[in-house]
């Protein structure tokens, strides 16, 4: 089965804060993995299978891969849109990332983040998603 370009979009609006700067109030490169944390968060949301859903159906998640591309410096005070796109959920979770400055759509930053499920109880890492994913994710297919 073909994916399609994306399956899911998710966007939030973060106003940068003082101390996610360096001392030329430019974000310190290491937080935009945490403005991809509060995208993909809020991805997850929409198919009711956030971080404590998939706690609950006996997957973990982790992080295996990232990358980032930075291509603008957001700065104090600016107000940035993280867009998180699902992109591939049949053996994993890809989720490409835009983060662009609010009011004029300048793109600051690329990335994408792959999971993997883990099961729990065994500690073994799935090589298809399990079947509580593709539930979840029924009515965007």
């Amino acid at each position: 089965m073909k994916t399609k370009r994306f399956v899911l979009k998710a966007n939030v609006i973060i106003d940068v804060p003082f101390h996610d700067c360096d001392p030329m109030r430019i974000v310190w490169h290491g937080n935009y993995a945490r403005y991809f944390e509060v995208a993909r968060c809020e991805l997850l949301r929409k198919i009711q299978y956030d971080y404590i859903d998939m706690d609950a159906s006996g997957y973990m998640w982790p992080i295996v891969d990232m990358r980032i591309k930075y291509v603008n410096s957001a700065v104090f005070t600016q107000k940035i849109n993280v867009e998180a796109f699902l992109v591939e959920y049949e053996s994993r979770l890809k989720i490409e990332y835009v983060i662009s400055d609010a009011g004029n759509g300048t793109i600051l930053t690329k990335g994408y983040t792959i999971q993997v499920a883990v099961d729990k109880n065994s500690s073994e890492m799935l090589f298809a998603s399990p079947p509580i994913l593709l539930e979840k994710l029924k009515g965007y297919l």
